[in-house]
């Protein structure tokens, strides 16, 4: 029989790269997609879809239980700011709500995957059949990092690290060994515009995986978007965890940074201090 796997979706590109690379790989997907926050393109990807709001979690279970479901991904964020003042739970949701007791992305995430196991659906990595835009350790681009934007990488590597270990964000943009910008809720772009901003040119962006993060459903995620922030402000390296990073069309990616002579590299975190 083949695979049915279900697709609980929110914002950005990642849902529909998901789908398409499941469906490649023969597997049927039964999506539910979040009105607001995911593409409508959605439907092209998936063989089964079923449009929910936030926080209708009885109604997420129902449709992917009745779809004989049995392992499902989370691929895509939920706008915090829209999340909280459109959410419109349904019993279950509201009854999960009351006993969580942080609206922290980590907790609320391992807690609605608790709720899909109980119900029998195993939630898994959102990776599964991405693997190809997952990069190894290496540089990626024909352009590669000086030694001195080397030097502002390994000390981002180190700070995104720290500063994701508070969950405030995965990314820094760093020049001369100073921070000009750290992520926060508004997401990798707009830090990379307001730390260009400071850094008229030449700045090294590095993009981690926070300490605790659950790649089950939140995997740090770039995309040819980034490259064009990058471009526009006069960046020079873009660095990512290695393993545990999706490059969202990796091979666009590549090609335009290679236009714009902007060097892509993946560090393994235990060579984040002495890569060279």
């Amino acid at each position: 029989m083949t695979e049915r796997i279900g697709l609980i979706a929110g914002n950005g590109r990642f849902p529909l790269v998901f789908a398409a690379a499941a469906r490649a790989a023969g597997v049927e997907v039964v999506a539910v997609a979040h009105r607001g926050e995911t593409p409508e393109e959605i439907g092209t990807y998936a063989d089964e879809l079923t449009w929910v709001r936030v926080g209708e979690l009885g109604k997420i279970i129902r449709v992917l239980k009745r779809a004989g479901v049995r392992r499902a991904v989370m691929a895509g964020g939920i706008r915090k700011p829209r999340h909280l003042a459109d959410m419109r739970p349904d019993f279950r949701g509201a009854a999960f709500l009351a006993k969580t007791r942080s609206l922290k992305d980590d907790v609320l995430l391992r807690g609605i995957a608790a709720e899909l196991e109980r119900d029998g659906i195993t939630v898994v990595e959102s990776t599964l059949f991405c693997g190809a835009l997952v990069p190894r350790a290496g540089t990626l681009t024909r352009a590669t990092p000086r030694a001195k934007e080397w030097e502002d990488v390994r000390f981002g590597f180190r700070v995104a690290k720290d500063i994701g270990r508070w969950d405030i964000g995965q990314s820094v943009v760093v020049k001369g060994g100073t921070v000009l910008a750290v992520e926060g809720i508004e997401g990798t772009d707009e830090a990379i515009r307001r730390g260009g901003l400071l850094g008229r040119g030449g700045i090294v962006v590095v993009k981690v995986s926070k300490p605790t993060q659950d790649l089950r459903f939140d995997v740090p995620a770039v995309g040819p978007t980034t490259i064009d922030v990058l471009r526009e402000v006069g960046g020079r390296v873009l660095a990512l965890e290695a393993d545990r990073t999706l490059m969202l069309d990796r091979e666009a990616m590549i090609a335009a940074a290679d236009a714009a002579d902007i060097a892509i590299v993946a560090l393994a975190s235990a060579g984040a201090t002495d890569a060279a």
